[in-house]
């Protein structure tokens, strides 16, 4: 089964598509764009791969950074609050905190968020904290 994949880059670039390979402990994935040929990436490149339910997204949506404590994917995560180099926040749940490796996934808080979850890289991140879900 294909994802579709957003790849954001360190420097910024972005590259949209599907990709069949991604996996954390490999240090490349593929990504095919809707049109073009394949791109290969780095992992270590990235500051983090989108995992999303549309390519276009909702770029005016305003997703909430509030877990709802009613969440049943709270159970067993851990919320935690990302800070990006480019100053970018992302609120979402792990599994593991501190992660334990370079690479980690991230579910968002917001259920109806376009990403359905997102492989961090923990070298592109700045700042990382518990959040209280009370």
């Amino acid at each position: 089964m294909s994802n579709r994949v957003v790849a954001r880059f360190q420097d910024g670039r972005i590259v949209k598509g599907t990709s069949l390979d991604v996996d954390p402990a490999k240090p490349v994935c593929h990504v095919r764009p809707p049109t073009g040929d394949t791109v290969e990436i780095a992992l270590a490149d990235l500051k983090a791969l989108f995992f999303v339910r549309s390519l276009e997204g909702d770029p005016d949506r305003d997703e909430s950074r509030l877990p709802d404590p009613g969440d049943r994917r709270l159970r067993g995560a851990t919320v935690v609050s990302l800070r990006f180099a480019d100053g970018e926040r992302m609120v979402g749940m792990t599994i593991r905190y501190p992660p334990n490796k370079t690479y980690f996934f991230l579910n968002p808080v917001d259920p109806k968020s376009n990403n359905l979850r997102i492989l961090v890289n923990r070298d592109a991140v700045t700042e990382m904290e518990l959040v209280d879900v009370g």
